[in-house]
């Protein structure tokens, strides 16, 4: 065998093994990060859910003639607020998702006070439509925190895989960077007061 043929078969070898590399790399790369975006998809469209039946609910509560309307306002103007912000899943920044969490956030603390107040009016109490919407609302927050959960748990997976070396290099090379989690909200921790003085 000709000496110089040694090093053209070891560069030749070298750029399929590089080759394959990056291709596996950026493919998994692509699935992981596509997971994720799917998953943000449907914490939209779980929130998408919630910002439905709000807009049944209110109607539902609206028959009763006696009810506080200043409470109902605060739902709506929450629910639009909340649905006024979107956020491109490819490329969602550490603000735009505070920005996202908060408008959610207040529309949770208005449903909340809508809720309580109700528990003063016996008539929308036992009405069948409001029964039903809020079982609805009950199961859909429940939606929302298990897809806020998939999402978190697609975006470590992601972040994961781009961050380990060799693929950290890769993951410069190509563009990759890291996607942002959901949060708690910020004083979550603390147990909420409960006030029943009307």
């Amino acid at each position: 065998m000709k000496k110089w043929l040694i090093p053209v078969i070891a560069i030749a070898v070298l750029g399929i093994i590089i080759y394959s590399l990056t291709v596996g790399f950026n493919n998994t790369a692509i699935t992981k990060q596509e997971n994720a975006r799917l998953t943000w998809s449907n914490v939209e469209s779980s929130y998408q859910r919630r910002n439905d039946l709000i807009t049944n609910l209110v109607k539902t509560v609206q028959g009763a003639a006696d009810f506080e309307r200043g409470t109902l306002t605060d739902v709506i103007e929450a629910r639009s607020k909340a649905t006024g912000i979107t956020i491109d899943p490819s490329n969602i920044t550490p603000e735009q998702m505070q920005q996202f969490q908060q408008a959610q956030g207040q529309v949770s603390s208005a449903l909340s006070r809508l809720l309580v107040t109700v528990e003063r009016y016996p008539d929308i109490k036992a009405n069948q439509n409001f029964l039903q919407l809020q079982s609805q609302l009950e199961g859909t927050e429940n939606r929302i925190n298990v897809a806020r959960n998939r999402y978190n748990e697609a975006v470590t997976d992601y972040n994961t895989y781009i961050r380990t070396f060799p693929n950290s290099v890769f993951a410069g090379w190509f563009g990759f960077d890291q996607m942002v989690r959901f949060e708690a909200d910020a004083g979550s921790e603390d147990a909420p007061d409960v006030d029943f003085d009307f």
